[in-house]
């Protein structure tokens, strides 16, 4: 079967299409963007945030959820796929038959960069996200070894850099106690991760 390509849908469109295919599309100014699967490092490193932010919200006896790939809505016809977002629990209940993109800013985004995301982790996606009052978005750049956490202040972020043996420190979860090394080590299988 031919189809004709969709020069560009809706927002609505996007929640309901179905692309036959297991890939992971974002909605970019109305036109699906392929996001590439991501590498067993990238799956690494967002299990151990995964893992550590729902400890720490256990600890904190928190009713906060933490997601992998789940969607949030940017702009008109925008929509971006994150790494790990956390959100309410109220955030959740008003999706809980609905597709996961959350329309309301998430209490903190994480995105893990790979060669091919650098501008749009960095650059569009910082954007993006500041201008939809997400108040704290972290770039973990395997690349560069460093995280980068981003707080929203008047409608900027103001950035926090975080290497080697430094605790990543958050606004959001002020008492996490996990460095940038224990972040890149789950990510480089290597001995005691």
């Amino acid at each position: 079967m031919v189809t004709t390509p969709v020069t560009s849908i809706t927002f609505e469109e996007y929640l309901t299409s179905d692309h036959g295919n297991d890939f992971h599309y974002e909605l970019v100014n109305g036109k699906l963007e392929l996001m590439n699967p991501p590498t067993i490092q990238h799956f690494l490193i967002v299990d151990f945030l995964d893992t550590a932010l729902k400890a720490e919200i256990k600890r904190c006896n928190s009713t906060w959820l933490c997601f992998r790939e789940s969607g949030v809505r940017t702009g008109r016809n925008k929509s971006r796929l994150t790494d790990l977002c956390v959100v309410t629990l109220e955030q959740a209940r008003e999706l809980l038959n609905a597709s996961a993109v959350f329309e309301s800013p998430p209490l903190l985004i994480v995105e893990v960069v790979s060669p091919e995301s650098l501008k749009r982790d960095y650059r569009h996606k910082r954007s993006e996200y500041a201008a939809l009052e997400v108040p704290e978005y972290w770039i973990v750049d395997p690349i560069e070894s460093k995280i980068s956490v981003l707080l929203l202040k008047d409608g900027f972020y103001e950035k926090i850099i975080f290497t080697a043996n430094e605790q990543i420190g958050s606004r959001t979860f002020p008492e996490l106690a996990i460095t940038v090394d224990q972040v890149f080590t789950a990510g480089n299988l290597s001995q005691g991760s």
